[in-house]
């Protein structure tokens, strides 16, 4: 953790490992005041026309949408409460059966904001023409379009264990945005996702602060750290999911019970082997270029056997490939490929998009520039796909909701025939 000192060059942030829980919370109240004030209210470049909703189902609003892995994830348990588990699980495998399906999803998400260009185009390009696609800095939307459920990964780079763990960067308090949404909308659920990290942050203070103004919002809070690994993603990535439920909606959210593990009763988990061991011979392109002292600090390699590391939105921290020899560890903070860097990469773009449970037909976007380097480009995916939320998880956590949406969604049809009849 670290606190932002008013000083220009390199040394701005000094560490603070001893500060105090009631200063953490002070700085925070001042930097959520702050960032209250200095909201940006331009006009909308959108009207409601423009919002294509569908009257029998849930609407969906998707903050920070990324690449689409949450969307998509309610997508599929939206369909699989109209058709069946089994039949949606085939569905998603092949494009043109799973687009011949999805309008039947009890779920349709209806408008997107992201900042962040190839994930947008990543967006369009696998979702249609009828997702309101808005690039758009989201302190400067003035008024969100109306929804019954809102989605959001909201961005966390001072939150997480890997980054700089800083109090007071800016980008840590784009979620009173997302809160600024639900106030103005007030849907009927909201489903927020981060790191780990989130939780320990300023001895807890963070997240504390987090919760109390979300619950500020109207809402009841579900709350619970997830490991990916336990809902068939073959990976070990744990995130923090919050549900929120509308105060006057009666609907107690349950967190999904794992899928896979080691107990009696569930599948087991999903492996390397079983995620991309056809990948072998035909991994696609992958990032290339020498590893940093950093990098060989630790292991980075599994075996075919197990999960992978939590993939990285980054193509140079991407886990290596399981083939060949497993690292070796040769001194304090040291570890060594045995057969040679030659026989050794990272992790395709191919092979990461199956570990986060995309299905193979999903592109990822590019770019259009000429001018980069094939590294940079393919970076722009290991980008957004490290961003994303596996589609499998995010399904986990929005199947119980589907369930209820699909009823829900009768009884409301229900209420307005009976309106609709002669007296």
């Amino acid at each position: 953790m670290g606190i932002k000192l008013n000083e220009r060059g390199r040394g701005k942030f000094k560490p603070a490992p001893d500060y105090h829980a009631e200063e953490v919370k002070q700085l925070l109240i001042e930097k959520i005041n702050y960032e209250k004030e200095t909201i940006i209210e331009d006009e909308s470049d959108f009207s409601n026309d423009e919002i294509k909703y569908s009257q029998d189902k849930m609407n969906i609003v998707s903050l920070f949408s990324g690449a689409g892995g949450l969307d998509l994830g309610f997508e599929l348990a939206g369909l699989a409460a109209v058709i069946g588990e089994e039949a949606a699980l085939d569905a998603i495998k092949d494009k043109e059966t799973f687009n011949h399906l999805r309008h039947r999803s009890i779920f349709k998400t209806v408008y997107t904001n992201d900042i962040f260009q190839e994930a947008i185009e990543t967006y369009r390009e696998n979702n249609g023409e009828d997702v309101y696609s808005h690039k758009k800095d989201i302190r400067k939307v003035k008024e969100f379009p109306s929804a019954n459920i809102v989605l959001g990964g909201f961005p966390c780079p001072g939150f997480s264990e890997a980054g700089p763990r800083l109090v007071d960067d800016e980008r840590n308090f784009l979620y009173l945005h997302f809160i600024r949404c639900l106030l103005q909308i007030q849907p009927e659920i909201f489903v927020g996702e981060n790191v780990k990290g989130m939780m320990t942050l300023g001895k807890g203070e963070v997240f504390k602060q987090i919760v109390e103004d979300f619950a500020a919002a109207g809402y009841t809070l579900y709350v619970k750290l997830l490991n990916s690994r336990d809902y068939g993603v073959s990976q070990l990535r744990e995130r923090v999911l919050i549900v929120g439920v509308r105060n006057d909606i009666d609907f107690e959210y349950e967190f999904p019970d794992p899928t896979h593990g080691e107990e009696d009763g569930l599948k087991p988990f999903v492996t390397l082997e079983d995620a991309i061991g056809d990948l072998r011979e035909d991994p696609g392109p992958y990032y290339t270029g020498s590893y940093s002292s950093i990098f060989m600090s630790r292991n980075r390699k599994k075996r075919w056997s197990d999960q992978s590391f939590t993939i990285q939105a980054s193509g140079r921290q991407a886990p290596i490939h399981p083939g060949g020899l497993p690292m070796e560890k040769v001194e304090t903070n040291k570890w060594i490929f045995p057969d040679g860097e030659e026989n050794n990469r990272r992790l395709s773009i191919k092979e990461i998009k199956r570990i986060q449970t995309f299905p193979d037909w999903y592109d990822f976007s590019l770019g259009n520039s000429e001018k980069l380097q094939t590294n940079s480009k393919l970076d722009k995916a290991y980008k957004q796909i490290g961003n994303a939320v596996p589609v499998m998880l995010a399904k986990a956590v929005a199947q119980p909701i589907a369930d209820w949406a699909v009823e829900h969604v009768k009884e409301k049809d229900n209420q307005y025939n009976q309106l609709r009849l002669p007296l």
